[in-house]
This record gives C-alpha cells, structure tokens and sequence, in this order.
C-alpha cells in the first residue's frame, strides 16, 4: 500500500511538477563551487536565489548559472532583503524580464532584527504578483489566518516559518502548521529555522508538501554531507507520514500475546 501511495505521490506547485520534496537555497556558502557540489548532494531541482545573486551584467564576477544551470535545476527567484512591497515588486518584474520567471518567492521582511516577514505587505503584494500572472510562493508566519488570505489571494504556495531565518531552532508551533496543512489547498512549504535534519523529516511527519533549507546546509561544518542527510530526512519523512503512525498510549501495552505464557 505505501508504494502504491508513493507511486501516486506528486509534489506539484501550480502545474509545475517537482521531483524532490527538497527546496535549496544558494546564499551562505564558501563558494559556488562548494554551493554547486552541495545542491548535487540534496537531490533538490529547484533552488531559490536571490535575483541581486544572479549576476548577468558584470563580466568579471564568477555566476551562479556557471555553477547550477538554470537547465538543469528550477531556479525560484525571490525577494530577500526586501521590506517593502515597492522594492519586491520591483525585484521580481526584473527577475521575469531577465530570465523570464514566473515562479517567484515573495518575502517582505518587517524588520532587520527577527526577520519576520511583514504581513501587511505580505498580502498586498500577493494580490499584486497574482493579478499580473506571477506564481508566487510566499513566506509568511505560522498564523493560520494569514495563511488563509494568501491562498484567498491565489498564492501558489504557502511557506509558512518554523522559527526565524538562519536561527536553526527547529519548528516551534508544530499546531499552526498542522491547522495551515488541514486548512490548505495548495501545498505547504516549511521555510526558515529548520536546524538540522531530523527538523526536516518533523515537518514531513506533520504533511507538509517540502522544505526549504539554506543556513542548515550552508554552515554546517560538512554543507556536502549535511545537504545529503536532508535528502533522505525528507524522504523517510514523507515515507512516514504516507505510513500512518501508531497511536499513541498513554500506558505501556505488551508486543507479545498474552495467551500461550509459561506457568
């Protein structure tokens, strides 16, 4: 029954088809060469990148596309270090005319010292991407309200915060993601705060549809080994959601039949 339901189990974000339920981010490393050999290792094919990133106009300057074409991996541009709607538009309709995407992450931070994103923004600028034909996957917080609005809105995704960016405390409110997956219709996407990888196969567990890791994998101490051990974290974390857990007991019940015991 498990390989049947995994046979049928597509990660699909508008029509777009994703084979791994692993979204990486390209910021944080040493070096492209360290960024490229650490994507390779997680297995992901789509990558998020920061449009001031995607170097085309500065010849001197090494590019990203040299190191993870644009080919062979799904490149989601996205807005980081934007606090405002104006400067996120902005971003995207120039990530649109350069490379011609349409499947944009939209994060508009509140401010410098948590990186929350700023939800008043947040939602207006949705409203704004969707009406000019953009697929916007958005970074939110874990509020279930909020959550609802954009999807209301025509986000594609919703990208809810385990705990704020780069802080790698893990996920802290497991209840509001589980309302924002019942509640949901398009897929649920965990992003920031996830530590390590045993974070990332929680988040699956709960029916999350992915994860988005970048600090977790940049700055451990082996990113190449550590991208790896996400890749199978979230695959044995979907696995086990597909399963079915047991339920759960609040007094010991015994693995051996009672009947047949030597007296």
């Amino acid at each position: 029954m498990v390989e049947d339901k995994l046979r049928k189990d597509i990660f699909k974000i508008d029509k777009k088809i994703i084979k791994s339920r692993l979204i990486v981010g390209t910021g944080k490393y040493k070096n492209l060469t360290e960024t490229a050999l650490a994507i390779k290792s997680s297995g992901a094919d789509m990558v998020t990148v920061a449009v001031r990133r995607v170097n085309i106009s500065d010849k001197k300057k090494p590019l990203l596309m040299d190191y993870v074409s644009p080919k062979k991996f799904i490149y989601l541009p996205n807005t980081a270090g934007c606090f405002n709607s104006k400067d996120a538009l902005r971003t995207l309709r120039l990530a649109r005319e350069i490379g011609g995407w349409e499947m944009v992450k939209l994060e508009i931070l509140g401010d410098k010292k948590t990186l929350y994103p700023d939800m008043i923004e947040t939602l207006k600028t949705t409203k704004v991407l969707v009406k000019e034909g953009f697929k916007v996957l958005v970074y939110c917080t874990d509020d279930p309200l909020h959550a609802k609005k954009l999807e209301d809105l025509g986000a594609s995704a919703i990208m809810p915060l385990a705990a704020p960016i780069g802080s790698g405390l893990g996920i802290h409110n497991k209840l509001n993601i589980s309302i924002i997956i019942k509640q949901s219709k398009v897929p649920v996407i965990i992003d920031a705060g996830i530590g390590t990888a045993s974070d990332a196969t929680i988040a699956m567990e709960l029916g999350c549809d992915g994860v988005l890791i970048n600090s977790a994998i940049a700055l451990a101490k082996k990113p190449i080994l550590m991208a790896e051990a996400f890749k199978y974290a979230v695959i044995s974390g979907r696995k086990s959601f597909l399963s079915g857990r047991m339920r759960k007991n609040y007094f010991a019940e015994a693995t051996s039949p009672k009947r047949g015991l030597i007296s």
